[in-house]
């Protein structure tokens, strides 16, 4: 492992703002590619010289943006949308289908990330039924649970590839599986997965994925992305709609729409294509080492974090199996919140969830050595030392 950790160590030089902290922090908010930046001006300039014709320039760089997504979730050219957030690209997805007294219920968990809880809790005015399949430790709610909760009433099955408060990865191609004999459509969100470890949305078998650029991606804000299985195109028609979803949105046809006929019909309205740019360069670097690589490391690095939890008696609040675990790992202490606060201030970055603990998450471009320097921060931080 430590020539394959010394040709990952090579792309520190990308990220200038790892020089001076120890960046634990990178399952929240990526760290920033030096060349985000030329990128975003790219973006500018070409506004600044082209004018209204920018958009000639502009609207390659939202397919390709796209597409540079279906390649990290080996899915096909086309199959891709960009959005501005998960919460969006969700609601398009839900406008898509209608309830009946036969198809009507929506399941998930309750360790869902909120906002898309608040997505699909609101399809019950549409007539919907949300099965919300309950927790018992906060770290995981159990395949079986998941499974017993989907039947033959089951349209929807939103569900966190990886969960934010506790790391869990949780068992997709089971869950496809049942979706599948109940005719049920998987709604995948690899907000936390994506960039720290492969990911094959075509052969997991879910009807659609989405996630953002902004955690394992180091994409910032804005760039958020919805892959709908090629199949699906010809059925779905998604009232969440708008001109660019259109079949050629410069014709500007009346009144109703016309659909593209690729991943391009789940747009709306003019895309923010700034951050498309600006989430260029990190996926870029993700794609160019390659998901296996990055997971290897992960999971070596995540292992000897557990290892540290245990022996300085801290409380884990994630997986402890590394198969069973995202790239982050959830730890709590007495005060923890206090101290996370604190580590920041030091430039140790992490960050803390109520209920779980302090979250830090090694990346790539993390040395082995900055783990240990972690967690003597803590110890100094808790003993009342200073840096």
């Amino acid at each position: 492992g430590h020539d394959e950790h010394n040709a990952l160590l090579k792309w520190r030089k990308h990220y200038p703002a790892l020089e001076d902290c120890v960046y634990m922090v990178s399952h929240s908010m990526g760290c920033m590619p030096k060349k985000a930046k030329e990128d975003v001006l790219e973006c500018m300039s070409l506004w600044e010289k082209h004018g209204a014709d920018c958009w000639d320039e502009w609207l390659p760089e939202v397919a390709n943006s796209g597409n540079r997504i279906a390649k990290l979730l080996s899915a096909p050219n086309g199959s891709v949308s960009m959005h501005q957030n998960c919460s969006t690209a969700m609601s398009v997805v839900a406008s898509c289908f209608e309830y009946t007294k036969d198809k009507h219920k929506i399941v998930y968990t309750d360790m869902q990330f909120p906002t898309i809880s608040y997505v699909w809790k609101a399809e019950e005015r549409r007539g919907a039924t949300c099965v919300i399949v309950p927790t018992d430790d906060h770290i995981r709610v159990p395949t079986e649970r998941v499974l017993d909760a989907i039947d033959e009433e089951t349209l929807l099955i939103p569900i966190s590839h990886v969960l934010f408060q506790s790391s869990y990865k949780q068992d997709v191609k089971a869950i496809c599986k049942k979706a599948k004999e109940v005719g049920a459509h998987v709604v995948l969100d690899v907000y936390q997965s994506l960039g720290c470890m492969p990911i094959d949305v075509v052969d997991m078998g879910v009807s659609f994925a989405c996630g953002g650029s902004h955690k394992w991606l180091c994409g910032a804000a804005g760039a958020a992305f919805l892959y709908v299985r090629d199949d699906l195109h010809s059925s779905l028609e998604p009232r969440v709609t708008g001109w660019f979803a259109n079949e050629s949105p410069f014709a500007f046809t009346m009144p109703g729409q016309t659909y593209a006929q690729d991943g391009f019909r789940y747009q709306n309205g003019t895309m923010a294509v700034t951050s498309y740019f600006q989430a260029r360069a990190g996926q870029e670097i993700v794609q160019e080492i390659g998901g296996n690589a990055i997971r290897k490391n992960s999971q070596r690095q995540t292992q000897a974090i557990v290892e540290l939890i245990k022996e300085n008696d801290y409380h884990l609040n994630s997986p402890e199996k590394a198969e069973e675990r995202g790239g982050a790992v959830v730890f709590d202490f007495p005060e923890s919140a206090e101290v996370a606060r604190e580590l920041n201030r030091r430039k140790f970055f992490c960050d803390h969830r109520p209920g779980g603990g302090i979250r830090i998450g090694p990346h790539f471009y993390t040395k082995d050595e900055e783990i240990d320097l972690f967690f003597e921060e803590v110890k100094k931080i808790r003993t009342g030392k200073k840096s």
